[in-house]
């Protein structure tokens, strides 16, 4: 059903001046890839779309900025997320909690998660934290399950992927970036705080601390920002990557679709590559939130850890 929906895309994509039979195929990938005003619910002509600019909010005004709050495309996926793993996992901490009362195991789905939260507190937190992981586990397996669910959201029918917009890994990166500090500042104090910006080697001659300390602060510094930015663009970017080639691979039956032999063979050539790389994106989709969520962990086991 998603390929009957990305090739109903395709067909109704825009003609281009001077080549009727091919469609717009870089309007149709900006259409299904960018946020925008609309969520499309139509198959083969069938269905409806929901116009999100009848719901518009009145912008905020601070100063000189603008907030805008309307809802998009994005937006809606994003709070349809929270609200799909807020439906699973309050059940799911109910049948944890019962089940911890009576001395009993979890079964079923509930023991599968268990199995997940376990291995994510010791293989994930534990082992890249340390001592007194634990409190973080909380955190890092909302990063993992919220990601998961915004990925995997993009590959069902009429879906959109909020991950593959720069302002939402870009926001997760943000908060990541803040635990991560205060963790450092929590742990190390003050002042131990500050020497994972300003550092000058000891052991070394006043002059040459001088020197290192004018080398190495930028380097630092640079170095803190890097991070969340490095966990920004490759979320945004494998995301990104893996849409546009599904949608590029079935543009191929609209390019081709002219010749008067060969066509129905780069057809089905075309739809087989693509439930090959649709079985690759949930795979991505799993990797992308572990890998977000095991650097997370990564980044706070180093700055609490920074000697």
């Amino acid at each position: 059903m998603k390929l009957l929906g990305l090739l109903r895309v395709l067909q109704a994509a825009p003609q281009e001046a001077g080549a009727k039979s091919s469609p717009d195929l870089q309007g149709m990938l900006m259409h299904h890839l960018a946020d925008g005003k609309e969520i499309d619910f139509k198959i083969l002509g069938h269905g409806f779309v929901v116009d999100l600019e009848k719901y518009r909010i009145p912008p905020i005004h601070l100063g000189g900025f603008s907030l805008d709050l309307s809802p998009t495309k994005h937006v809606f996926f994003l709070v349809l997320a929270a609200a799909i793993l807020l439906a699973v996992t309050v059940p799911l901490a109910r049948i944890f909690r019962a089940r911890a009362r009576a001395n009993e195991a979890p079964s079923g789905f509930a023991n599968a998660m268990e199995a997940l939260i376990l291995f994510f507190r010791d293989e994930v937190v534990r082992r890249n934290i340390g001592h007194g992981a634990d409190r973080y586990t909380p955190y890092v397996l909302s990063l993992f399950f919220f990601i998961l669910t915004m990925n995997l959201l993009g590959l069902v029918p009429f879906g959109a992927t909020p991950t593959g917009n720069l302002s939402v890994t870009g926001a997760l990166a943000l908060v990541t970036f803040v635990v991560v500090e205060i963790s450092g500042m929590r742990t190390l104090g003050f002042s131990g705080y500050m020497k994972t910006i300003f550092y000058a080697p000891p052991g070394m001659p006043k002059w040459g601390q001088a020197i290192m300390l004018v080398i190495l602060t930028p380097v630092e510094f640079l170095g803190k920002l890097t991070k969340p930015f490095a966990l920004m663009i490759r979320l945004f970017a494998n995301m990104t990557a893996g849409h546009t080639l599904v949608l590029s691979l079935l543009g191929m039956i609209f390019v081709f679709s002219n010749l008067a032999l060969g066509k129905w063979a780069i057809a089905g050539a075309s739809l087989g590559m693509v439930w090959g790389f649709m079985i690759l994106e949930v795979f991505v989709a799993f990797l992308q939130a572990y890998i977000f969520a095991m650097l997370t962990a990564v980044f706070i086991g180093l700055i609490r850890h920074a000697h």
